[in-house]
């Protein structure tokens, strides 16, 4: 099966909600992200992503590294993915998220809380299957 490689970002607000954005053409609901570039590091190419498609300059410091799942592509018909995930746990004041608009071929955001989300038919299945169950357990376990 063909595989697609991507890093993708996990945005947090103040409020325990998570970024969650549809690319052009698309149905899938999924972290900001991409692929990376030649001789690009999963970091860099997160922290170049969320500049194109967000307008946000994240410090590479701010940036943890969650993980990394294979998991089936959501846009790409018969091919597998492999994310390596990041999580920008923003400390800041909800009010600097606000700058945040849709750019590059990202058609629409939405802000939505996991685990009220883990059912939508819509989410990809690396940010349903994968990363959602990892973001509930953690916040269980620091309630």
């Amino acid at each position: 099966m063909p595989r697609i490689t991507v890093s993708a970002v996990v945005v947090t607000d103040q409020q325990g909600r998570v970024l969650t954005v549809r690319k052009r053409g698309t149905h899938s609901f999924m972290f900001p992200g991409g692929k990376p570039e030649p001789h690009e590091s999963a970091l860099d190419a997160a922290v170049r992503e969320v500049r194109e498609e967000l307008g946000v300059d994240i410090p590479r410091p701010a940036l943890e590294y969650l993980g990394r799942w294979e998991t089936q592509a959501a846009n790409e018909a018969g091919h597998e993915l492999v994310g390596e995930v990041f999580l920008w746990n923003h400390a800041g004041a909800d009010d600097d998220l606000a700058g945040i608009s849709p750019r590059a071929e990202i058609e629409e955001l939405r802000w939505s809380r996991p685990e009220e989300s883990l059912q939508d038919s819509d989410i990809a299945p690396l940010t349903r299957e994968c990363v959602f169950p990892l973001l509930i357990e953690r916040a269980e376990r620091s309630a």
